[in-house]
């Protein structure tokens, strides 16, 4: 769609209507002492040509557009159905803001109805709210509403957590009462079960197990919500890539009280750091702490279908004191394709594609593990994404890969001090044999 700019008509005409001489005097509130009082550093406009050339340009850098890449870490590059696209570029459903009036936004609510249920059939639970900002928050407010159904001062995070997830969790919660406590992890890269039933005690509010975890580990959620219940805190899975759950037991079917996680992997493709999608889903029981909106669906007097918000505790509708969250937007659009991804694939066909990231990823760790001096840093069993131990430091490594033009993966140095000659690995069904092959081959020369 074209930016058509105001003509200079249109701009005496705004300030004949506003009372205004200049633009100016809107700012006339804004003391003097602190106006920039020059104009902006900024470049002369473009032209629309002008303009598209530049932005090519600048897309030309890109090392995302030219190299072979195996980067995952939370962001997951996956094939799009073309349908996610086409239905999810139509106009109705870019522009329709929050459903505030339920008589005229009856596709929105449909759409997030579903979208609800989908995320309650992938997680085995209850009930779903529609739709966060990713991952990270969702992870957060788990945590917040786990706080506000029992009451107690401790949360147990697991040292596998995606560092990202355990820093908003870290920022949410660092005006309140609650005490974060690190489980550590073992050889297998899962979650110490000895070290973490030592954190649990009967001061804990909820139990986080991400899994996959952060290192692709696959966690024993089962005996994590066991442990936690054994002390009645709650157990909260956290799920970084939906497409696992295509092909792993759903957290609701393993004892967990609440699955929070991110939802990118849905038809959302990568772009520089979003717009991403968080759910959230719990027992029913829990209903009334879900932050953010529901969307039911009714009938009306003469028996006709109809969708409502059965549930919306965020600020903008009751008092803030009442209020789960201040959840501003139900990132809806980004629901929308997640919905339309879901249901073109299918249960069968999320389950095929689960299953080749799976075994796509299996060949690549035996195949980079073959190397020489090449090893996998932990045993447990592993979806998509697994650690490295290479016999050179990794900040190396990755300078001569990306000469080679591919992103080999994530150093985990900056975060895990302990693992500063490891990398994390991701393939998905996007890469094919080829491409796996041709990262072991540069692998092996860069490694001699």
């Amino acid at each position: 769609m074209s930016y058509i700019s105001l003509s200079d008509k249109d701009k005496k005409e705004m300030l004949e209507r506003a009372g205004a001489a200049s633009p100016e005097d809107f700012f006339c509130g804004i003391p003097e002492h602190i106006r920039l009082g020059r104009r902006l550093d900024v470049p002369d406009g473009l032209t629309e040509p002008e303009l598209l050339a530049f932005m090519e340009s600048l897309a030309a850098k890109s090392d995302y557009g030219r190299c072979l890449s195996f980067l995952g870490a939370g962001a997951y590059r996956h094939v799009i159905p073309t349908v996610v696209e086409a239905l999810s570029s139509r106009g109705e459903f870019l522009t329709p803001y929050t459903p505030y009036q339920p008589e005229v936004s009856q596709g929105t609510l449909q759409a997030i109805f579903e979208y609800q249920t989908l995320i309650c059939q992938l997680t085995g639970m209850d009930i779903a709210n529609a739709s966060l900002y990713d991952g990270a928050s969702a992870a957060a407010e788990a945590v917040l509403m786990a706080d506000r159904l029992n009451g107690r001062t401790r949360v147990v995070l697991p040292l596998s957590l995606h560092p990202q997830y355990r820093r908003v969790i870290e920022t949410y919660t660092r005006h309140t009462d609650l005490e974060l406590v690190e489980a550590g992890y073992g050889d297998d890269g899962r979650l110490d079960l000895k070290d973490l039933e030592s954190k649990i005690d009967d001061r804990t509010t909820a139990v986080l197990c991400q899994s996959p975890n952060y290192f692709g580990v696959v966690e024993d959620l089962k005996t994590v919500a066991r442990l936690a219940r054994a002390r009645k805190a709650l157990s909260v899975a956290v799920v970084a890539e939906g497409v696992s759950l295509g092909l792993l037991e759903a957290p609701g079917r393993l004892g967990a009280d609440i699955a929070a996680g991110e939802g990118q992997s849905f038809g959302l493709p990568l772009g520089f750091g979003g717009p991403y999608l968080g759910f959230l889903a719990c027992a029913r029981d829990f209903m009334r702490q879900l932050p953010g909106r529901l969307s039911g669906m009714a009938e009306d007097a003469e028996g006709r279908r109809g969708f409502v918000l059965t549930l919306s505790t965020r600020e903008q509708h009751i008092r803030r004191e009442k209020a789960t969250s201040n959840i501003c937007t139900n990132q809806a659009w980004c629901a929308l394709r997640a919905t339309i991804f879901l249901e073109t694939m299918g249960h069968d066909g999320l389950r095929e594609l689960a299953a080749q990231n799976g075994q796509k990823a299996r060949y690549a760790l035996e195949t980079l593990s073959a190397l020489p001096g090449v090893t996998a840093r932990f045993s447990g069993p592993v979806f998509h994404e697994f650690v490295l131990r290479l016999p050179k430091s990794w900040k190396a490594v990755d300078e001569a890969l990306r000469g080679k033009d591919i992103l080999g993966g994530v150093g985990l140095e900056k975060d895990f001090p302990e693992l500063r000659d490891c990398v994390l690995v991701n393939v998905t069904e996007a890469h094919s044999r080829r491409d796996i092959d041709r990262l072991a081959s540069s692998l092996r020369e860069v490694l001699r």
